[in-house]
């Protein structure tokens, strides 16, 4: 529970001083976020190492495609911070953290998280400012894998830990949404209630590729070192 707390102590602090600089200023909170990522993940397993590497990989390719291509999202100076894969990576590890921490309650995590996320879309269809239809298209899938997968405790880790950056972050104008999708219509939260569905595919993708990204990176390493210095022959 302290890590999980620490981290998102920081990504906090980050969104917040991200709002008071520019662009310099946002390139030194880029490498200080890389440099507290790896302090954060140095003492983790390897495999779980992995598993950061592939979130981040994930995370920034939406995040070009989200934000930079499609235009569903905006950030501040209307770019991609540099800090902004690094804190994927941060995220992840704090939604972990707080699964993990909660191990003994899992089952009440995730029906806090289930309910959460569906109170959350109907207000969003009904009483909130701006009507979330984009949002609530994403729950049931959010709901599926709370309900389905067996790491249904880190999804709901990792929901609460995003839907906690992503109502801080758009409150003090660090990103914000679009008011529909655009090329769609389809109108669209800030942020929107579902939002958590898609770091899910990001989890998906890492307990999926992490294992076959530590073997190849095992394979290189057993290589180089069968290799004949100078030579490059085994």
């Amino acid at each position: 529970m302290i890590r999980a707390g620490a981290i998102a102590a920081y990504l906090a602090a980050l969104l917040a001083v991200d709002t008071q600089v520019e662009l310099p200023g946002q390139l030194a909170l880029g490498a200080l976020t890389w440099l507290v990522l790896l302090a954060a993940a140095r003492p983790l397993p390897a495999e779980r190492r992995a598993q950061v590497a592939v979130v981040i990989c994930a995370a920034t390719v939406a995040e070009v495609t989200g934000s930079i291509l499609w235009g569903v999202y905006s950030y501040r100076l209307h770019n991609l911070p540099t800090f902004v894969p690094p804190a994927h990576g941060l995220v992840f590890m704090a939604g972990l953290s707080l699964s993990e921490a909660l191990r003994r309650h899992s089952r009440t995590l995730v029906v806090f998280a289930a309910a959460a996320v569906t109170v959350w879309g109907v207000l969003g269809l009904t009483v909130l400012p701006r009507l979330d239809a984009a949002g609530a298209l994403c729950i049931p899938l959010l709901l599926a894998f709370l309900w389905r997968s067996k790491a249904r405790a880190a999804y709901a880790g990792v929901f609460l830990v995003v839907a906690a950056l992503e109502l801080y972050g758009t409150a003090i104008g660090t990103w914000r949404w679009a008011a529909e999708l655009p090329g769609l219509g389809i109108p669209d939260g800030n942020p929107p209630s579902g939002v958590a569905a898609g770091y899910v595919w990001f989890d998906v993708m890492a307990l999926l590729f992490a294992p076959r990204l530590l073997a190849a990176v095992q394979r290189t390493w057993q290589l180089r070192h069968r290799l004949v210095p100078g030579t490059g022959q085994a």
